[in-house]
This record gives structure tokens, C-alpha cells and sequence, in this order.
């Protein structure tokens, strides 16, 4: 069966993604793409204007699977608010999200937020609609919180979990997933059990 257009601009992000990985931006080529995708050249460039609008569409590509695999915790968490606020964080130190090959893509994606707009708008653009969901699941989690308490908690836990993440992702030695899902979870707790001095030190930062 011949495949969909769809399917074949699918295969190049997927390709893309594995160049990243393995080679970093200065080895994903036109050549090494197609190699990669086990496609000719001129396939690339009838689906994408060249290299870097191919490299934007992964990153978002990227993306939108990770935000994907966050919202099927959420959904299997159930109905409570603070199971579903654990279980979004949390997901951040599982498979498949916690995965050296995604660490792998996304420092390449990393390396041009600061020299491309185009990278840099999706990188603020998905790391701004995590935080909002974050402050959407502490606010139903944690009704008391203000919202400058909730902005606050939401970026604090996010730079938490990255940092968790890319240490784990690179080396599994110092402490284990499970330690990392355990102070994941304290912070998340300290924030949920906030009381109103907490609140109006948070608001005047």
C-alpha cells in the first residue's frame, strides 16, 4: 500500500529526531536525514522548505508527544485533584518521557533557542503551556493558592522536575528515579499544604 503524505512527512520528523539524537545540529543534514528516513532528497524538500523548517516541525512534533504522554497520566489518575497534580509530575520521571534519547533531542532542539526565533517562540511556547497547566491542576488541587502563589509554584516544581530529569537522564548513578519521583512529591506537598504567610511571600516576589 502507498503510503499517505501524511505518514511520509511523519517519517522525516521521526528520522530528524534520531539525527538530533545520535548526531546533534551539526550532523543533521539533508543527507543524513534521508539516509536516516530511507528516503531520496528531493522527498525532504517537497514536504519541508529545507534542514531547519524540518527541525522546527520535529520540535514541536517533540513536543506535542510529551505533553501527549503527560495527559494520559492526567486522564488515568482519576478524578482526584491532587492524584491527578502527582501523577502530571511525576510522568516527567517515567518512560516514556524519561528517555537519553529524548534528553539527547532535546538539547539539540536547546542549542538554538538562543540564535533562531522560530525555535525559541516553540520552546516558550510549550514550556509556557506546561506551566499553565500546572497552575490550572495546583489550583484545583490546592484552592487556597493565589495566583501569583500558583505561577510561582508552577515554575519552582517545573525547574525542579527538569533538573531531576536531566540528571537522571544522564546519569543514573547519584540517586534513582524513585528517589527523584519522592522529592518531586515532598515539594509538591509542601506547595498543596501552603498557608496564607507563604501565599503573601510568594505574591511579593
Amino acid at each position: 500500500m502507498r503510503e499517505t503524505p501524511d505518514v511520509r512527512r511523519q517519517a522525516l520528523i521521526e528520522a530528524t529526531a534520531r539525527c538530533l539524537a545520535e548526531k546533534g545540529i551539526g550532523g543533521t543534514s539533508v543527507r543524513a536525514i534521508c539516509a536516516r528516513a530511507g528516503v531520496s532528497s528531493g522527498l525532504l524538500t517537497h514536504y519541508f522548505p529545507g534542514v531547519d523548517a524540518l527541525i522546527l516541525a520535529t520540535y514541536v512534533d517533540v513536543g506535542a508527544r510529551v505533553s501527549a504522554a503527560l495527559d494520559a497520566a492526567i486522564a488515568s489518575a482519576g478524578n482526584d485533584p491532587r492524584d491527578r497534580l502527582r501523577a502530571c509530575l511525576l510522568a516527567n520521571l517515567r518512560p516514556p518521557v524519561l528517555d537519553p534519547d529524548l534528553l539527547a533531542t532535546w538539547i539539540a532542539f536547546w542549542s538554538l533557542v538562543t540564535s533562531d526565533p522560530a525555535i525559541a517562540a516553540v520552546h516558550a511556547d510549550v514550556y509556557r503551556g506546561t506551566r499553565h497547566q500546572l497552575e490550572t491542576l495546583l489550583g484545583e488541587a490546592a484552592p487556597q493558592l493565589s495566583q501569583a502563589q500558583k505561577r510561582i509554584a508552577a515554575i519552582s516544581l517545573t525547574a525542579l522536575v527538569d533538573g531531576l530529569w536531566l540528571e537522571l537522564c544522564l546519569d543514573r548513578s547519584s540517586f534513582t528515579a524513585e528517589e527523584a519521583q519522592a522529592m518531586v512529591e515532598s515539594a509538591m506537598m509542601q506547595w498543596l499544604g501552603a498557608n496564607d504567610e507563604q501565599v503573601d511571600k510568594s505574591g511579593a516576589l
